[in-house]
């Protein structure tokens, strides 16, 4: 199955490693999720992962993001006219409608409702 993870996944999955959200990084480490990218959404996963404040190690960081690039899907998404309260989220709703992938979030509110955006509890609920 083909997702979009959004950056707060990703965090809360390394911070916290008995998580719900790490529940969803290892389901794709272990080839049940293939994850959608493009290069906004890297680079954004790289920014906010090598943040001094999370200390992650940088060598930690740089596997998963050699994953994502080698295992997922990489695409040159077309803009959705749809408006964002954060316009920073729009990449991730963009890549999951160019994949026909699911988006997994920890901000709901910042999506549009759709069918194919979930929580990571309601993504796990329904597919784990």
């Amino acid at each position: 199955m083909k997702v979009v993870i959004d950056t707060n996944v990703l965090v809360s999955a390394i911070w916290l490693r008995n998580g719900a959200p790490a529940k969803i990084i290892s389901m794709m480490l272990t080839g049940r999720l293939t994850p959608c990218y493009d290069y906004r959404i890297i680079n954004e996963y790289r920014e906010v992962l090598m943040r001094p404040k999370f200390k992650f190690s940088h060598g930690e960081v740089d596997a998963l993001l050699d994953y994502i690039r080698i295992e997922g899907v990489s695409v040159l998404a077309e803009p959705v006219d749809t408006e964002f309260t954060d316009e920073a989220d729009k990449k991730f709703y963009e890549v999951a409608r160019q994949c026909n992938a699911k988006l997994i979030t920890g901000n709901l509110k910042h999506f549009p409702s759709d069918p194919t955006v979930f929580s990571v509890g309601d993504f796990l609920k329904k597919y784990y």
